[in-house]
């Protein structure tokens, strides 16, 4: 890791503050596409962004505006893909939920839930026919999981030994039902357990723990030639409560794709006072001026950047 305490946390931060500019500009409807936001799902990003060779390929969900805009570092061409604009980082023909960037080494985006894990796989055994180095890192969600091409792509990665790193990021929602709420839990130690497969959990939000535990996980994956399972316990920040029948204290309502309507920038960059939100955790490294300071600057240095 060559990224140094401050720079790392600079890279959360403007993350964060990417997102929440974006976010506005979804509230004020300049968008015609659907943005699905990742506020809350920073730490991994960055994690993965940071713990990346050049020879490693990355394969994304239709969530993946945190990975995308963690590897371009340009809001920019982020904005003007969302737009449609041919400024944008695909030339505006692929909107956000199938957004790659094969430069920075994002081969496949989709919006088909678990299409992604196959094409992975499928990815990994071409870099062991071409003798290539490095892993893919293929990123889904808990809902996924359900999928058959789940345990089919690890089947098939542990069968023919590659080098592949599952991360599965659990936000326990379902569109906007709990997972508790339709179906019953999957242990997924256990069930990745029964193919061989090594399983890894973060928790906590800790961007720097992350770093260290995913370039050791990168590294045994590619000394064993193996696949890992990777489970990060996150939240997608933005819910709000809301009186509805059968609920007569409230029910949290998440917004799945769109804006997080409560959110506002000016509130500055932590959106939950809790180890639930990335940022909150990210200033207990810091003392309260440093971090304003470093806030401050990422955010002024982004709106230069868009101007």
């Amino acid at each position: 890791m060559n990224s140094t305490k401050n720079e790392i946390a600079e890279q959360i931060l403007r993350l964060r503050f990417n997102q929440m500019i974006i976010n506005e500009k979804y509230k004020n409807k300049e968008f015609v596409i659907p943005i699905h936001l990742a506020l809350g799902h920073e730490a991994i990003a960055v994690c993965v962004d940071i713990i990346m060779e050049d020879c490693d390929q990355l394969v994304l969900s239709h969530r993946n505006i945190h990975y995308n805009l963690a590897r371009e570092k340009n809001l920019k061409c982020e904005i003007d893909e969302f737009l449609l604009k041919k400024e944008g980082l695909a030339k505006g023909q692929l909107g956000s939920m199938n957004l790659t960037n094969e430069k920075k080494g994002i081969m496949y985006a989709s919006s088909i839930l678990g299409n992604n894990l196959s094409v992975a796989a499928g990815l990994a055994f071409g870099k062991k026919v071409k003798k290539e180095s490095g892993v893919v890192i293929v990123v889904t969600g808990d809902g996924a999981i359900e999928e058959g091409s789940f345990y089919e792509s690890l089947l098939f990665a542990k069968s023919n030994n590659l080098p592949l790193i599952m991360i599965v990021e659990n936000n326990d929602w379902s569109l906007a039902t709990r997972i508790e709420e339709r179906r019953c839990i999957i242990n997924l130690k256990n069930f990745v357990g029964s193919l061989g497969i090594s399983y890894e959990l973060l928790k906590g939000n800790d961007i720097y723990s992350y770093i260290k535990k995913l370039e050791s996980l990168r590294g045994y994956a590619l000394s064993n030639n193996t696949p890992v399972c990777i489970e990060v316990n996150l939240t997608t920040l933005g819910s709000w409560c809301q009186i509805v029948e059968g609920y007569p204290n409230g029910k949290f309502i998440n917004y799945h794709a769109g804006p997080a309507p409560k959110i506002n920038i000016e509130g500055g960059p932590i959106i939950e006072n809790s180890e639930n939100d990335p940022i909150f955790v990210l200033k207990t490294f810091f003392g309260d001026e440093q971090f304003k300071k470093m806030s401050n600057k990422v955010l002024n240095d982004i709106k230069d950047e868009i101007k």
